[in-house]
């Protein structure tokens, strides 16, 4: 579907890229000609990552420990990836969510979602736009998002709030960095399972009618959203500016994806709250 080398000379780092989503994109990336830079507070899960894209890529890979809820540490990293060479492209996947009553979400819960979806996002987009504009270089930001932007989200609500935050950053730098030559875009993933998110979102308890509720009858496959995440950033997409891609087989022209929470009793809301508390 893509030619060899779509992405050659590309250099592009990926926030949350030693696992999930954001691993799935930098393998794609890397079979595309990038080099890539992957980022996240778990150096060991980077480097194991790291290592295995090596392997089956033959790419280079480098990894940067970093939290990007702290400002201070997203400079530092950007200072150091500058250092090599120039970022071309920014992926900002980091991001955190669990199921919640609303009601009961104290503020430090809030904020541990708030903190890497949005402030994280925010952070690294200002550090590699300031310096692709003090260099006169071009950049891509591309940040994934979610269908909560469209339909909005209960029991997922400082998500919901963080993505949408996001997406109104990326149509407003749109038209503020467009002249400088730096393109701001996203996507909208649905169902796509990985580990982590099912294991916050899709908990023992709760149906799993992820299929039968979307319109192709299947969830996403990672490959097709590295494929789209491929295509947004690479120069066939250069007139591609301000929008969300939304990818998720329809589903969200059918439901939010939370309304079978709504009949979830207090028993299972107070069951949901102390795993959480255990993990």
């Amino acid at each position: 579907m893509f030619e060899t080398g779509l992405l050659r000379d590309k250099r592009i780092l990926v926030t949350g890229g030693g696992s999930g989503l954001g691993a799935a994109m930098g393998r794609r990336f890397l079979a595309l000609g990038a080099e890539l830079v992957i980022c996240g507070r778990k150096l060991d899960r980077l480097e194991a990552t790291a290592s295995e894209m090596r392997a089956q890529t033959g790419g280079k890979v480098t990894t940067i420990a970093c939290d990007v809820r702290d400002g201070g540490a997203v400079e530092s990293m950007m200072d150091a990836i500058w250092r090599e060479a120039p970022l071309d492209i920014l992926v900002n996947n980091a991001a955190a969510t669990f199921i919640a009553q609303s009601e009961h979400l104290s503020f430090r819960a809030a904020d541990a979602i708030l903190a890497p979806t949005l402030h994280g996002a925010m952070y690294c987009t200002l550090a590699a736009g300031k310096r692709w504009i003090d260099g006169k270089h071009g950049g891509v930001v591309l940040s994934i998002l979610s269908t909560s932007t469209i339909t909005g989200r209960a029991f997922t609500v400082p998500s919901a709030m963080a993505k949408s935050a996001v997406l109104a950053m990326t149509r407003s730098l749109a038209v503020e960095w467009g002249p400088k030559g730096i393109r701001t875009v996203a996507i909208a993933p649905g169902p796509f399972p990985t580990a982590g998110a099912s294991g916050q979102l899709r908990p023992e308890g709760r149906d799993e009618g992820w299929t039968a509720r979307n319109p192709m009858g299947r969830t996403g496959e990672h490959s097709e959203l590295a494929d789209r995440a491929s295509f947004l950033v690479s120069d066939r997409a250069g007139y591609i500016n301000g929008e969300m891609v939304v990818i998720d087989g329809g589903a969200h022209l059918r439901s939010s994806g939370a309304e079978d929470l709504l009949r979830w009793t207090d028993a299972q809301w107070a069951e949901q709250r102390a795993a959480r508390s255990k993990g």
